[in-house]
C-alpha cells in the first residue's frame, strides 16, 4: 500500500510519538514575523532559554507596516515599537531579519517561496494562519499560535496531532477569466468552512497540473479557510522549474541531486486517501462572497440566497450574514455596488496576479467614487511590476500604488475600511471587522475581478472586459 506525500514528510520529520498519541514533528523552516513572535521571544527571555537552531528561522516584517510612507518611526507607536522588539530578538538570537529597506522585505507567504526558502519535503511552521500556501511546493506547511513560537524556537519541534488526508482531483481547465481564487472559493462553497476540519487537503488533477506556482499557492492558502490545516500539490516540473536559481535554493549539483528527491516524495499511486472528491474545473466561472466568511459565495452570474434556502444552524449563520451584509436575498451579485477596491495579500499579491489586474486597468479608469489601492506582496515584486510598467497603468486608471504589506488584508495598519464601506477585495477572509471596521462589508474575488469592479463600480464579470 503506497503513501500520501503527507504521510512520507510527516513521518521523516516525527521525532517520537508522545504519550498522549501526539508525534514530536521537527519543523525544518521557521518563519516569523513582527506580530505574533515578540511575545514568543519574551516567553524564551523569562525562562532564560536560547534559539536552539536560529539558522533554521527566518523573519520578515509585514502585518502593521504601512504601505504609504513607510519611514520610522511610524505614526503608530505601537506598531513601531512590535518592529522595534522584533529586530532586537533577531540580533540576539542570531536569526536572519528582512526589515524595511531590505530588497527581500514582503508578505512572509510571498517572500518565503520567491527567495527559494520553501522547498519540497520540507515542515514549515509560521505564526500566521495562511502558512499553508507553502504547500504548494509539496510541503507541509501550517499556522500556528504564539506559544507555539515559543516551543519552535526553544527545541524546533511541535507536539502535533496527524492529520487525515482529503484527496481534492480537479478535473478539466479553467476557462478564460476563471482564476485560481475562484477554484478555491468553488471549494469552499461546496464543502464549508469546516468541512476540512482535521484534515490535510491534497490538490491534483489536470486543473492543478495546468496552473503556475502562483495559482496553486492562492489554491493552498486558503485551505485553511475550509477548516484544513495543510493544502499541499505534489512537487512536479513546475515547482523545480519555479525554484532553479532561487537564492536560498540548492545550486548546481546539489540542485540536481534535490530534485532526484523531490520527485521521490509525490503521493504513490496506490496511495490510499481518507476522503476524495472531485471538481469539474472547466465548469466554473468567476465566483464573488457575499455574505461574512468565504464560504458564503455565489457564481458572478448567480443570485444571494434566501434565508429560507437552508435549515437548522446553517439558517441561522444565513440570516446572520444576511442581515450583516445588509441583503434580503435574491438579489444578484452582479452590479453589488463597491466603495473600495484592494488587490493585494499573501493570496494574490504576486507578479502574476497585478499583471491579471492590469490587463482589465489598462486604458481604463477607477469609477469616481471608489477608492482603489494595489499593494504589491513584496519589494520583488514590487519592484518587477514597475519594470514592466504595471505601476504606471494602474496609476493612470487612477488606482493608488503602495509599497509592499499586508495592508488591507486584515487592517493591522493605516489601511482600512471606513464605516459601511462595501469593499471587492483580492484577499482571503471577509469576516465582520477583518478590514478594519466594525461594519465595513467585504466581497472576495480574483484579482481581474476587484479590477473589473473597480473601473465599473459595481461587481460585474470579468469576462465581459477581456
Amino acid at each position: 500500500m503506497g503513501a500520501t506525500l503527507f504521510r512520507k514528510i510527516w513521518d521523516a520529520h516525527a521525532v517520537r510519538t508522545l504519550p498522549n498519541g501526539q508525534t514530536q514533528l521537527f519543523v525544518g523552516l521557521h518563519l516569523v514575523h513582527e506580530v505574533t513572535s515578540p511575545q514568543a521571544f519574551e516567553m524564551l527571555r523569562a525562562r532564560g532559554l536560547g534559539v536552539a537552531f536560529p539558522d533554521r528561522t527566518v523573519a520578515t516584517v509585514d502585518h502593521i507596516v504601512p504601505t504609504l510612507s513607510q519611514a520610522r518611526p511610524f505614526a503608530d507607536a505601537a506598531a513601531d515599537e512590535m518592529l522595534a522588539r522584533l529586530s532586537r530578538s533577531c540580533a540576539e538570537h542570531g536569526i536572519r531579519l528582512f526589515d524595511l529597506g531590505d530588497e527581500r522585505q514582503g508578505i512572509v507567504h510571498v517572500i518565503g517561496p520567491e527567495l527559494g526558502l520553501t522547498q519540497p519535503g520540507m515542515t514549515i511552521a509560521c505564526g500566521d494562519s495562511h502558512t499553508s500556501t507553502h504547500g504548494a511546493f509539496g510541503a507541509v506547511a501550517f499556522g500556528i499560535g504564539t506559544s507555539q513560537v515559543r516551543d519552535v524556537l526553544a527545541s524546533q519541534c511541535l507536539a502535533l496531532d496527524p492529520l487525515k488526508v482529503r484527496r481534492i482531483d480537479l478535473t478539466g481547465r479553467l476557462a478564460p477569466g476563471v482564476a485560481a481564487k475562484d477554484v478555491i472559493l468553488a471549494l469552499l462553497a461546496r464543502l464549508g468552512v469546516t468541512g476540512g476540519n482535521g484534515f490535510a487537503y491534497e490538490y491534483g488533477g489536470e486543473a492543478v497540473d495546468a496552473m503556475s506556482m502562483d495559482e496553486r499557492m492562492t489554491l493552498c492558502n486558503m485551505s485553511i479557510e475550509g477548516g484544513a490545516r495543510v493544502g499541499y500539490v505534489n512537487p512536479d516540473e513546475t515547482t523545480f522549474a519555479y525554484l532553479s536559481g532561487r537564492p536560498f535554493a540548492p545550486q548546481g549539483e546539489a540542485f540536481e541531486r534535490a530534485v532526484a528527491w523531490w520527485k521521490t516524495l509525490a503521493s504513490d499511486g496506490d496511495a490510499v486517501y481518507d476522503d476524495r472528491i472531485t471538481l469539474d474545473a472547466s465548469s466554473l466561472e468567476p465566483v464573488v462572497t457575499w455574505g461574512i466568511n468565504p464560504g458564503q459565495s455565489v457564481p458572478v452570474s448567480g443570485h444571494v440566497p434566501h434565508e429560507t434556502d437552508a435549515d437548522g444552524p446553517e439558517r441561522a449563520s444565513l440570516s446572520e450574514a444576511l442581515a450583516y451584509m445588509g441583503l434580503d436575498g435574491g438579489e444578484r451579485i452582479e452590479g453589488t455596488r463597491i466603495d473600495v477596491a484592494f488587490i493585494g495579500s499573501c493570496t494574490n499579491g504576486r507578479l502574476s496576479d497585478l499583471r491579471e489586474a492590469a490587463k482589465i486597468a489598462k486604458g481604463r479608469k477607477v469609477s469616481p467614487h471608489v477608492r482603489a489601492l494595489v499593494v504589491p506582496g513584496s519589494v520583488a515584486v514590487k519592484t518587477a511590476a514597475e519594470h514592466e510598467g504595471l505601476d504606471v497603468i494602474f496609476r493612470d486608471a487612477g488606482f493608488e500604488w503602495r509599497n509592499a504589506g499586508c495592508s488591507m488584508c486584515l487592517a493591522m495598519n493605516p489601511d482600512r475600511l471606513n464605516g459601511r464601506e462595501v469593499c471587492a477585495s483580492s484577499s482571503n477572509r471577509n469576516f465582520p471587522g477583518r478590514q478594519g471596521s466594525p461594519t465595513g462589508r467585504t466581497l472576495l474575488m480574483s484579482p481581474a475581478m476587484v479590477a473589473a469592479a473597480a473601473v465599473a463600480g459595481e461587481v460585474v464579470d470579468v469576462r465581459r472586459l477581456l
